[in-house]
């Protein structure tokens, strides 16, 4: 679903990802963890393209990433996005967050769009909140709006980076177990994270990141039991250690 071959990507003299290859098949849950600066959330946002790659090749279900316009715009249709601000739009009532891309990108009328919305407002655990707006809604409540406003576009895959890192602790759970239901229900997720315990719980995959390059790609069994390079047991130390 996602293939990166040779994906190189410079910010001025600071190589940001360094030979990076990665096949991610359909249904594959993949964490990026590692220590800040490490390319993890680069890595996240090259695969739709938000920032663009110096040499390499990004694929989304056999289709290169083009490089810009309507065919760009098309594809990105197919990758939702969850960051770490939520992005709603606060003059919008909730419902109206879900339904613009939908109706705007996808062409579909307003009483399906809204109908849509709904059974995902309800999938994410807040249909009740339809008709506020973002400011009324807590941190947690607002990413789940995210979270649906992305699924609203019927994506392929769905991008993840630091969903919760925002976000008060008693809030982080609740983010947690939507994205958890989305893994259970198949869906490709590619999440950039600290949360360890969503890793070793929910991940079919963790790769390992440091200084721009895919350290290590393993089970999260094998990663968090037996990690394999000086780096990943260094990074593991530290957080054991809070």
């Amino acid at each position: 679903m996602i293939r990166m071959a040779g994906v190189e990507k410079y910010f001025d003299d600071y190589h940001a990802l360094r030979d990076i290859n990665l096949e991610i098949p359909r249904g594959q849950v993949v964490v990026v963890l590692g220590p800040s600066g490490s390319g993890k959330s680069t890595l996240c946002r090259t695969i739709n393209r938000l920032e663009t790659i110096d040499s390499g090749v990004i694929e989304i279900d056999g289709v290169a990433l083009p490089e810009e316009g309507k065919a760009l715009a098309k594809l990105r249709a197919e990758v939702g996005m969850v960051f770490q601000s939520f992005n709603l739009f606060p003059h919008l009532r909730i419902r109206d967050n879900v339904t613009l891309g939908p109706i705007k990108v996808r062409q579909l009328n307003k009483a399906e769009a809204a109908k849509r919305a709904d059974v995902l407002l309800e999938r994410v655990g807040i249909a009740t909140q339809a008709e506020k707006y973002p400011a009324q809604l807590s941190g947690g409540q607002q990413q789940r709006v995210a979270i649906a406003r992305a699924l609203a576009m019927d994506p392929k895959v769905m991008l993840f980076d630091e969903p919760t890192s925002a976000l008060d602790p008693e809030m982080v759970n609740e983010v947690l177990e939507v994205m958890a239901d989305l893994a259970r229900e198949g869906m490709t997720m590619v999440v950039v994270t600290h949360e360890m315990g969503f890793a070793r719980r929910v991940a079919d995959r963790v790769l390992f990141m440091a200084d721009g390059a895919i350290v290590e790609d393993s089970t999260p069994e094998d990663f968090f039991t037996n990690p394999q390079s000086d780096r990943a047991k260094d990074f593991l130390n530290k957080i054991l250690a809070h």
